[in-house]
């Protein structure tokens, strides 16, 4: 039902002057209406949108409380108010069970009192309304709802699909892939390693929407540096006033993950002490949360990571042999990206689309000189930081092509020929005579700075201390190609 602007009020009552006082007092904050009789009243009610009625309960031929359960009937949604002289018991009563009114007023009123009486009960109507048009609105749309979600899940199942991953055609994750997607439908533990950023996450998350709880909830918690008593409120969960903070009941991230998986990053930081907690919970399968003396049942896969060698940790002692077997069913080892040189245009280039989109600046892409640089690096911080270089250079770039001259001068320094570079540590362990030591490292920086002022070979010779002479013949000696 539509409603005027100002809400609309209808006042019945027998007595002229009664309602010409009721329509003064009322005019300022509603459209008023009013009938001195209940026959015209059900016309106006026929005829108008009308948010509250404010009845007389004295009136010749039906009583307010007769009238109003006719209007209860008749429209349901429209708020009922009693003003009487009389204070009847009955009367409230029967008001109050067959009439439904809202409030039962007495006279002498006053004018303030009827004014937030009544706003109250138009406020009621609209929220009722509203109310009543969120759930129709939540039944029409709950098939629409429903293939929302599915197509969701859908898209996440595709994205973490094994043929999604990127990876060239002879990458060493293939085989990995592989394994993967044979463990992942078996309701088992796995543990993930290999060293930080290499992808021990898209590697759970695959595993999850690949297994028969992809239907449910996959929730994450890094272990690492946290403190005990934190850990155990985020997995555990705690009892209001377990703790100093703990304002009020928390479900643990074991609760919340039940039917699904919860992966575990960074396991291998996590204290002996804890190491028992999560033991037990993995053991007896139910957690008891901070503060709380009841034990609740989980069903849960665990999946856990870390870039720590953990038989070596158990071997030292610092990590329980028993916990280790109860995580390690199964272990998947990820190699760094410098183990996968040949995957790397392929990830460089799904970067730089990604973060087209999420910076709305389109390019054409990578130079060939960019990619040859790109893939000759070891990428110590693995795929994370190829991630961070690409959106760096995207950033940086003034043309549409984007070209070595934008990498990092230390990625630069690293790269000669498509083939990690010699660093100044490493000179001792370069093979040949001490000059063809020297010419490599020569050849190198002579590259590295022509790259980085875009072969503009005045600033290179400059910053060199070279002359325009000299920069190209040791450019034609070193074969170094400007395209």
């Amino acid at each position: 039902m539509q409603y005027p602007s100002r809400p609309r009020v209808l006042c019945v009552d027998d007595e002229i002057r009664s309602l010409e006082t009721l329509e003064r007092t009322l005019d300022e904050e509603f459209d008023v209406l009013t009938a001195t009789s209940t026959e015209a009243a059900i016309r106006l009610l026929e005829e108008n949108s009308i948010q509250a009625v404010l009845c007389d309960q004295r009136m010749p031929g039906q009583t307010g409380v007769e009238f109003l359960i006719e209007v209860r009937e008749r429209w349901p949604q429209t708020a009922r108010l009693i003003l009487s002289g009389y204070t009847d018991s009955e009367d409230i009563i029967r008001g109050l069970n067959e009439a439904g009114i809202f409030q039962y007023l007495t006279k002498p009123w006053h004018p303030d009192h009827l004014l937030l009486t009544l706003q109250n009960a138009c406020r009621m109507v609209e929220l009722q309304s509203e109310n009543d048009l969120l759930a129709t609105e939540m039944r029409l749309t709950t098939p629409q709802v429903e293939d929302q979600v599915e197509a969701k899940k859908q898209r996440l199942r595709q994205r973490f699909d094994f043929s999604e991953i990127l990876r060239s055609s002879d990458s060493p994750l293939n085989q990995l892939c592989n394994q993967v997607a044979q463990v992942a439908p078996f309701d088992i533990s796995v543990l993930v390693t290999g060293p930080s950023g290499s992808g021990k996450e898209l590697f759970a998350r695959a595993l999850h929407y690949n297994s028969l709880r992809a239907d449910k909830p996959f929730v994450v918690e890094n272990c690492g540096a946290m403190p005990d008593e934190l850990l155990a409120s985020e997995l555990f969960g705690h009892r209001k006033g377990a703790f100093t903070g703990a304002i009020s009941d928390h479900v643990g991230l074991f609760e919340q993950a039940d039917g699904g998986t919860i992966f575990l990053d960074e396991i291998g930081e996590i204290s002996p002490a804890f190491q028992v907690k999560l033991l037990r919970v993995l053991q007896e399968r139910e957690v008891r949360r901070v503060g709380d003396s009841q034990r609740r049942p989980i069903n849960v896969r665990v999946i856990a990571s870390t870039n720590r060698r953990l038989e070596e940790e158990v071997a030292a002692g610092r990590f329980r042999e028993d916990l280790y077997y109860r995580l390690a069913e199964v272990t998947l080892e990820l190699p760094a990206l410098e183990q996968r040189a040949e995957d790397i245009p392929l990830l460089a280039n799904a970067f730089l689309d990604r973060a087209v989109e999420a910076f709305d600046k389109p390019v054409d892409g990578f130079s060939d000189e960019a990619l040859e640089c790109l893939s000759g690096y070891a990428w110590p911080g693995n795929v994370r930081q190829l991630q961070n270089e690409v959106r760096r250079m995207l950033v940086m770039a003034k043309e549409p092509v984007l070209g070595a001259d934008l990498i990092h001068p230390r990625v630069l320094r690293s790269c000669v020929d498509g083939e990690p570079a010699p660093r100044l540590a490493d000179v001792a362990d370069l093979s040949g005579t001490l000059k063809e030591r020297v010419e490599q490292l020569e050849k190198q920086i002579l590259r590295e700075t022509l790259i980085r002022h875009r072969w503009n070979k005045s600033r290179a010779s400059r910053e060199l201390g070279l002359s325009r002479v000299g920069l190209r013949a040791k450019i034609e000696r070193y074969e170094l190609d400007t395209q």
